[in-house]
């Protein structure tokens, strides 16, 4: 068997091959003498018809099986002759038997990127402090008891910063109400009655606070502002949107005492200490993961700076399309409605794309990786995570493992525990560097 692969730039290489007339009769007459054994063919007794008449009558299945051994055959020898990793196999085409009888065809190949890396143990990864810190536990108290505040009526004064106020509004933009102007509902810009508002720069929309200030309950005023150039709504960004605003009240917040009383209303039986406990654990619980997901992140961004590869074309249209459904998913969970999607779809290909590219190049290393150091995943490893899937769905494990099969997920399953794994495994070799908080960047 005579086997050429061209490589060619992206992972793609063509894979020529001339198969001899002797292997062709051979496996040919194979086939049809198995046919020949099993065909019933009405006249004669089972493995007796002539050979003329199974080649005839069977002459399309006979073609497909050969055709199908026979490349089946060149791919494994090719893949093994030029130590290959391909993920994808093209069509046969040019399929042609030439004068003496040898076969030849063409096939593209989609070939997994060559990726070389080394020093990838000890990754320097700087994180926030382990421990957190009791500020912010206080803080968390400080939200607990604000939210067992009172609230006394301001009659007295104008409102200041820090007040709660009470505002009925309406907007309008250019002159027109606002959802007028956008051509369809503005949501909370449109207007609201009996708004709670806390007067805090952080409140509703920049610059919208500030001008209640000086206003005593049942006043009017016209805010204006601009709509920020980040608003998620596009056709409003940059717009001078103007509020008819009434205060209606004027409130202040009073705080209850931080003590134990306070804590057996917030949860029965428990003092403040364990309730500050509780926050703590909480905290640290939450804390530990993100510092975790930080340590993930530099080492990925250090991987892919290590290395450069050609990713497979195909691979990333395939990912993109992949990580671009994500996204629309993700922003109609968040409400965001088809035309806002659709005035989007730029810009969601375009994250899209640098997500897929970023997914892609991660896997191969990580992979690579993980060949490099042995790390695999045994079958009682994978047959405990489908039993924990199939506890997680409420679900037999027989059938999960069946469905898995049925739909060719295990090799993927297998493979993404292996790349959670080799993290695990970069994680335990990191050097990892605690630095004060206002100097890290999440």
């Amino acid at each position: 068997m005579n086997i050429v692969v061209e490589k060619e730039p992206k992972c793609v290489a063509t894979l020529r091959v001339e198969i001899p007339a002797e292997k062709v009769h051979g496996q040919r007459d194979q086939i049809v003498k198995s046919y020949a054994s099993k065909a019933r063919v009405q006249g004669f007794r089972l493995g007796k018809a002539p050979r003329a008449i199974i080649e005839k009558r069977f002459e399309k299945e006979i073609r497909e099986e050969l055709n199908e051994v026979l490349f089946g055959e060149a791919y494994d020898a090719a893949i093994k002759q030029e130590s290959l990793s391909v993920l994808d196999i093209g069509a046969p085409s040019d399929v042609a038997t030439l004068a003496n009888g040898n076969l030849t065809f063409v096939a593209k190949l989609t070939l997994a990127p060559e990726v070389v890396i080394a020093d990838y143990k000890g990754i320097s990864v700087s994180v926030a402090p382990m421990a957190v810190p009791e500020s912010e536990i206080d803080g968390q108290l400080s939200a607990l008891q604000e939210r067992f505040s009172d609230f006394n009526n301001i009659e007295d004064r104008a409102a200041e910063m820090a007040d709660f106020a009470v505002i009925d509004y309406t907007s309008t933009i250019e002159g027109l109400p606002t959802e007028e102007f956008l051509g369809k509902p503005a949501g909370y810009l449109t207007g609201r009655e009996g708004f709670w508002v806390r007067l805090d720069e952080k409140a509703f929309l920049p610059g919208f606070v500030i001008q209640l200030v000086g206003m005593n309950p049942q006043d009017s005023r016209e805010i204006t502002l601009t709509l920020p150039e980040d608003f998620p709504e596009k056709e409003l960004r940059g717009k001078e949107i103007t509020f008819q605003t009434t205060l209606k009240e004027l409130k202040t917040a009073v705080l209850p005492v931080l003590d134990d009383e306070l804590a057996n209303r917030l949860v029965p039986g428990k003092t403040l200490e364990d309730i500050r406990t509780i926050i703590r654990e909480n905290l640290q619980e939450d804390r530990d993961r993100k510092i975790n997901d930080q340590k993930v992140n530099q080492i990925v961004t250090t991987l892919n700076s290590m290395v450069q590869f050609d990713l497979p074309a195909e691979l990333v249209i395939s990912e993109t399309q992949n990580q671009a459904d994500a996204l629309v998913k993700r922003g109609v969970q968040s409400g965001m409605t088809q035309a806002q999607i659709e005035s989007q779809q730029t810009e969601i290909f375009e994250q899209a794309g640098e997500q897929a590219i970023t997914q892609l190049r991660t896997n191969f290393i990580l992979q690579e990786i993980a060949r490099m150091e042995n790390i695999t995943i045994s079958d009682s490893e994978l047959t405990g995570h489908l039993m924990q899937i199939a506890q997680s769905r409420k679900e037999a494990p027989k059938k999960v493992f069946k469905e898995m099969q049925r739909s060719g997920r295990i090799p993927s399953i297998r493979s993404s525990m292996a790349i959670g794994k080799t993290i695990d495994f970069l994680l335990e070799h990191a050097n990892v560097i605690e630095i004060q908080e206002s100097n890290q960047n999440d």
